[in-house]
């Protein structure tokens, strides 16, 4: 089937008589919670009574009902030839997330060129890597059924937007969502990658906690404007993280200040160091600033990303320090 078009790769992954491998996984929380949870609790019961009969110390009494209430929880798994996994999230849209996403996948490449480096776009109704990354086409399958990424600029990529035309919206419910998840984190043959970059949806809902306990992720880059209405999400979506046990790299400030290109003047358009005060707050680093500045939006707009079109600029060193601290911060892939 190597070659076919979009529209059949998305049928073939949704279809309920497709092969097992490729059928929509079993939606844990909608067909397991009811009876898994129902007998954690009859089992934290009997648990309760054994362990305060037996005088069972309070360190154990909470490892145990911990594993009993984690029953059913899916259970993670890497994702084949890739050895970190790196997401880029943001609490809300509009701050550069995917701007962020696929600059730092570039420096990350830019900056070691002995590294191979993938790109995953896991927002599933506004997918924007296909445009960024300047690629369109349908994603061919090989031999095994595994959908092949698109690549272009030494970064391999996929994206929702691959399947779907692109004025097309995606209108799907929640399991249809995590079905498609499912299927960009496990049927994609990625080869081998040292780092896959994650562009994540904003918010803190289904899409990142499907992600989150499915794959193990090495750490997580938080996106925000210096602006106190996008600091409060960013501080949930941080929060978030840790709940999930992902390891939280660091803050990045975006759109931190606009330079007028006439008269050189400085003006911090959304405020001043607010991802700095929410970094203290949360006892996290400030991986880098990244200024407001029309080259980086008309770079991603025609598809030409500022670290490859213009990696001499201001803008663009900007993204080489960040995938700097971010890989300084990362732990090594044989630990």
């Amino acid at each position: 089937m190597l070659g076919c078009r979009a529209a059949d790769v998305l049928a073939l992954l949704l279809a309920k008589d497709s092969p097992q491998f490729l059928r929509p996984p079993v939606c844990w929380t909608c067909l397991l919670f009811r009876q898994t949870q129902a007998e954690a609790w009859r089992d934290l019961k009997h648990s309760w009574n054994v362990d305060v009969l037996s005088g069972a110390g309070s360190e154990t009494l909470k490892q145990r009902r911990t594993q009993i209430m984690s029953r059913g929880l899916p259970k993670q798994k890497p994702i084949e030839g890739v050895k970190q996994v790196i997401v880029v999230a943001s609490g809300k849209g509009g701050v550069g997330k995917s701007t962020t996403a696929v600059n730092l996948a570039l420096a990350l490449a830019a900056n070691d060129s002995s590294k191979a480096i993938g790109l995953l776009d896991v927002d599933v109704y506004g997918p924007s890597i296909p445009k960024m990354m300047n690629l369109k086409g349908n994603p061919e399958l090989s031999q095994s059924n595994l959908m092949r990424p698109l690549l272009n600029y030494g970064i391999a990529c996929m994206s929702m937007g691959f399947l779907v035309e692109e004025s097309e919206p995606v209108v799907w419910r929640g399991l249809m969502v995590m079905s498609a998840i499912e299927k960009l984190l496990r049927q994609v043959d990625w080869g081998q990658l040292d780092y896959l970059v994650v562009d994540m949806p904003p918010g803190t809902g289904d899409v990142q906690l499907s992600v989150s306990q499915n794959i193990p992720i090495t750490g997580a880059v938080i996106v925000s404007t210096p602006q106190d209405v996008a600091l409060m999400d960013a501080h949930k979506g941080a929060e978030m993280f840790r709940r999930v046990h992902v390891p939280v790299l660091g803050l990045v400030q975006n759109m931190s200040v606009f330079q007028c290109p006439k008269c050189k003047h400085k003006t911090h358009i959304f405020g001043a160091d607010g991802a700095r005060k929410l970094a203290q707050t949360l006892g996290l680093e400030v991986l880098g600033d990244i200024p407001l500045h029309l080259n980086i939006r008309e770079a991603s707009d025609t598809g030409q990303p500022i670290v490859f079109s213009q990696p001499e600029s201001d803008e663009a060193k900007a993204y080489l320090r960040i995938a700097v601290e971010v890989v300084r911060r990362l732990p090594s892939p044989s630990e």
